[in-house]
């Protein structure tokens, strides 16, 4: 219950005080790159040496591609069908194919599975959906607002970001024993801000702007990206032979509320950011529902 608080005042705060306190135009900014630079990194390196690997992790990283090809599939062909402009269907993309996996799905996994599912939403989210949105929704974007896609900066943005660094890092000490007793707990301790700063910051962002000819585009995106996704990766995931934490964890991250830096992506590229933006909140909205029940049905 604790927990549950916890995710729930954060979100609640930052909502509130972007509303009444009128805090400084950049301070979501500045907190975002707390959280994506220091807390998380912290608490990959902390995390990630402690995680026994075996051959079914690779699942977790496939399972953030298939949400985001398959999105990407879906609104082209739906795109196509019902008339949407190419900004319609680069937004829809982005926001149906790019899971919240760290800034709401780490305080959610944590909650809903404890900090063994929490390793392996790190894996999901590091080497899966953020190479997703570093390579994918780069080119994504490029290619819906008319940009030129550049190859060689999509690669050095994606190996330079710390939290990828700190991926490698992390496995690297695991293989050589774990940290000493100090270096783990204070990066726990760094990684302990995580939670707080990102719901805080996510409440800060929060927007919704539902207008009528949006309505139909908001649903589809969010039954793809809420529902229909995570079911077919439950259900792969089964044939596969994959299972036990494995398959709960990529179900549940592929489950997540769409991506604030999907949001921030789609703004920057001109891609409907109205409609962007109103994706994020109403589906920040239906994943503490949603996900919850996944989980119980898992």
């Amino acid at each position: 219950m604790p927990a549950v608080l916890l995710l729930f005042v954060c979100l609640t705060l930052g909502f509130l005080v972007a509303r009444v306190a009128h805090p400084p135009p950049a301070l979501a900014h500045s907190l975002n790159w707390w959280v994506l630079n220091i807390a998380l990194s912290a608490l990959v390196l902390n995390l990630i040496p402690k995680l026994q690997f075996d051959w079914h992790l690779w699942f977790l990283v496939a399972s953030m591609w298939f949400v985001f090809l398959g999105a990407w599939g879906c609104f082209a062909l739906l795109g196509r069908a019902l008339h949407w402009s190419r900004a319609r269907i680069g937004a829809l993309t982005l926001m149906s194919g790019l899971g919240n996996t760290s800034f709401i799905g780490f305080p959610m996994i944590e909650m809903l599975r404890g900090e063994d599912g929490l390793k392996y939403a790190l894996i999901a989210d590091q080497a899966g959906c953020f190479v997703a949105l570093a390579v994918g929704g780069t080119i994504v974007a490029a290619v819906y607002s008319g940009a030129k896609v550049q190859p060689a900066l999509i690669v050095k943005k994606a190996l330079l970001f710390p939290p990828f660094m700190a991926l490698f890092v992390g496995v690297a000490v695991g293989l050589l024993g774990g940290w000493p007793q100090t270096v783990d707990t204070i990066l726990a301790r760094l990684g302990l801000t995580l939670v707080p700063i990102a719901l805080f910051s996510a409440g800060l962002q929060f927007q919704l702007h539902l207008g009528r000819s949006q309505l139909a585009a908001i649903g589809l995106g969010l039954s793809w990206k809420l529902i229909l996704a995570p079911l077919i990766v439950y259900t792969a995931g089964v044939a596969l032979g994959v299972g036990g934490m494995v398959l709960t964890i990529a179900t549940l991250e592929s489950a997540m509320a769409p991506m604030v830096s999907a949001a921030i992506l789609a703004e920057q590229n001109n891609l409907e950011p109205t409609l962007a933006s109103t994706i994020l909140g109403v589906g920040i909205l239906l994943a503490f529902v949603t996900v919850p029940i996944a989980n119980a049905l898992l």
